[in-house]
């Protein structure tokens, strides 16, 4: 747990900033549509869970992403 920890707090290469950013923007726009107040058709729905799943996942394997080579 303790190396999870020290990963997530440690320095973050610059592409992986990008690519964290455009998971958080995946996430949100995933959540929009699973959250939007009118009836979407079922497909579009299942498209939204798809997308918010795909940002997350992006989001925290780009934030575990580390320069540091000693771990």
């Amino acid at each position: 747990m303790k190396k999870i920890l020290n990963r997530a707090t440690a320095p973050t290469p610059n592409f992986f900033k990008v690519l964290r950013n455009v998971g958080l923007a995946l996430a949100a726009v995933g959540g929009t549509i699973l959250a939007a107040p009118v009836a979407l058709p079922a497909i579009v729905v299942t498209i939204g869970g798809y997308v918010a799943v795909a940002g997350g996942v992006l989001t925290a394997a780009s934030q575990l992403t580390t320069t540091n080579d000693s771990e």
